[in-house]
């Protein structure tokens, strides 16, 4: 149960959580169903953190532009994945360069696909066979195994690994520096296995009603536990903690489930560096594509990586009649993000662009955490004293690292509780 500030706090409970994000709202479920009582405060006003979803004039528009990779193993454990009625982007993409568009898609998958794929000008027949190499390696690799592999930067290992410079900008850059919020492609190559391993098992998704649809289905498992909004903390202290409106809550374990600069700020953590993302949304009368891919910027001259007609993977996303066009710019939140966004596209698509209503830009200073080489996931959880963080920055910068880190955390919480499960039949 969600409720606004200013509905009276507990005075104590077993584990007070700050922060309903995926890895908050995960912990809190698990926690719940081990016996503990368990009381959930939030900055703002609703659940999600990061994956949230707003209506803006009959369209659906995600913080920023998100997908969910159905590859995620951590899914299945705490989602009903066919509540979330699933609306999927085509395997691939469209790589748009010098006014012409080349599919890039995955023939394992849509086999009708291959001769276009081979001829698209976004990197030699070597590279292409290179990538299909890759795929059929990363896929029979334990993902765990793939953490604990030899380390660089994204960039230089995929030159190690043979591939032209040419299919690094047109191809790799675009697609993965996109996910990863790194247009450098610096993030440590052991983050781009598992990410690439994921997109080849699976599928890009989103919930027909947003993103936001994930944080609100675990926020619904909640049977008992509350969720305090508008209740921003001051202090953590082992045992309690302190609201900005002076109130306290006394608990036996407290669990600090915000994003890694909020993490570290309330705890004393190293800092953790930030990948900052921009995203803006527009309003169009008719589609500049037709099928359900992303559209990925070939020149390698951005901002604009990457292009998604939203309302043609997700109708329910826009009112009919409208399309809604979400243009991503990773690495970047400052300037004009719309003007930068309209003039790249406007030489993608034409005149049609100054048509397009502008709806929305998300700025996002932390869109997710810095992963460069050495990159080490599974970080410390328990801090001692009955403190304890979770959160993407923990281990992986993804939904995956989110729901996995608050499983961990919750384990973890459990046994230093020593709560024993009530019986269920």
């Amino acid at each position: 149960m969600t409720v606004p500030h200013p509905v009276a706090l507990p005075t104590s409970t077993d584990v007070v959580v700050v922060g309903a994000g995926l890895a908050g709202l995960v912990a809190s479920r698990i926690m719940e169903r081990a016996g503990l009582s368990v009381t959930v405060v939030e900055s703002s006003d609703g659940v999600g953190g990061r994956v949230r979803s707003d209506t803006v004039d009959g369209f659906t528009l995600d913080r920023g532009f998100q997908v969910l990779l159905t590859g995620y193993p951590e899914l299945a454990a705490h989602l009903d994945i066919d509540a979330l009625d699933l609306r999927r982007f085509e395997p691939g993409a469209i790589v748009w360069r010098k006014g012409r568009r080349s599919i890039v898609s995955d023939p394992f998958r849509r086999p009708l696909t291959l001769a276009s794929t081979a001829l698209a000008p976004v990197g030699s027949p070597l590279d292409k066979i290179r990538i299909a190499l890759l795929r059929k390696r990363l896929l029979s690799s334990d993902p765990r195994a793939l953490l604990r592999g030899a380390d660089t930067s994204t960039v230089t290992a995929l030159l190690d690994r043979g591939f032209s410079p040419t299919m690094i900008e047109r191809f790799f850059r675009p697609l993965v520096g996109g996910i990863q919020l790194d247009p450098d492609l610096s993030t440590s190559v052991r983050m781009f296995d598992v990410i690439f391993r994921t997109l080849a098992d699976g599928d890009s998704a989103v919930p027909a009603r947003g993103m936001g649809e994930i944080s609100a289905q675990l926020a619904r498992g909640l049977q008992r536990t509350t969720v305090h909004l508008g209740t921003r903390v001051a202090r953590v202290s082992p045992g309690r903690i302190d609201t900005t409106d002076g109130r306290t809550i006394a608990a036996r374990a407290v669990v600090v489930a915000t994003d890694g600069p909020s993490a570290s700020t309330l705890l004393g953590l190293p800092e953790v560096a930030s990948r900052p993302a921009g995203c803006v949304w527009f309003d169009a009368p008719a589609a500049p594509v037709r099928t359900a891919h992303v559209v990925l910027d070939g020149t390698g001259e951005g901002p604009v990586l990457n292009v998604a007609v939203m309302s043609t993977v997700a109708p329910e996303y826009a009112p009919p009649g409208r399309h809604l066009v979400a243009a991503a710019l990773p690495g970047i939140a400052g300037g004009d993000l719309e003007s930068m966004a309209r003039a790249q596209l406007r030489g993608w698509w034409g005149p049609q662009v100054e048509q397009w209503r502008h709806l929305r830009t998300d700025r996002i200073p932390h869109g997710q955490p810095g992963q460069s080489p050495p990159f080490h996931p599974k970080k410390r959880i328990a801090l001692g004293e009955g403190l304890f963080v979770c959160g993407d920055h923990r281990d992986t910068g993804s939904i995956q690292g989110a729901m996995f880190s608050g499983r961990r955390c919750a384990d973890s919480v459990v046994e230093h509780l020593a709560v024993v499960a009530p019986h269920r039949d």
